[in-house]
């Protein structure tokens, strides 16, 4: 399509999700060292976020899970992406 010179149809305004805080924060440490993989079930959890638009705005959700069956063992869900601000 780019060598031709056309582009898909883009409807609504652009919506900036990850906007960079004014500071820069403390990150957590990566304590799996990327190994994903569980040799039991609750041995090792991760969190996932993600965000879908609908007719009436974003919604974001945050899903916890479980490493060894793939499964969700906690998830919420809100129309605000804020976090609370804590020491860690």
């Amino acid at each position: 399509m780019r060598d031709k010179g056309l582009s898909g149809l883009v409807r609504g305004d652009r919506h900036r999700t990850t906007i960079p805080a004014d500071r820069p924060g403390r990150r957590a440490p990566d304590l799996l060292d990327r190994d994903f993989t569980a040799t039991a079930p609750n041995r090792k959890w991760v969190t996932d976020f993600t965000y879908c638009r609908t007719w009436s705005g974003f919604v974001y959700v945050a899903f916890v899970i479980d490493c060894f069956s793939r499964a969700i063992v906690g998830w919420h869900a809100t129309q605000v992406k804020t976090t609370t601000k804590g020491d860690g």
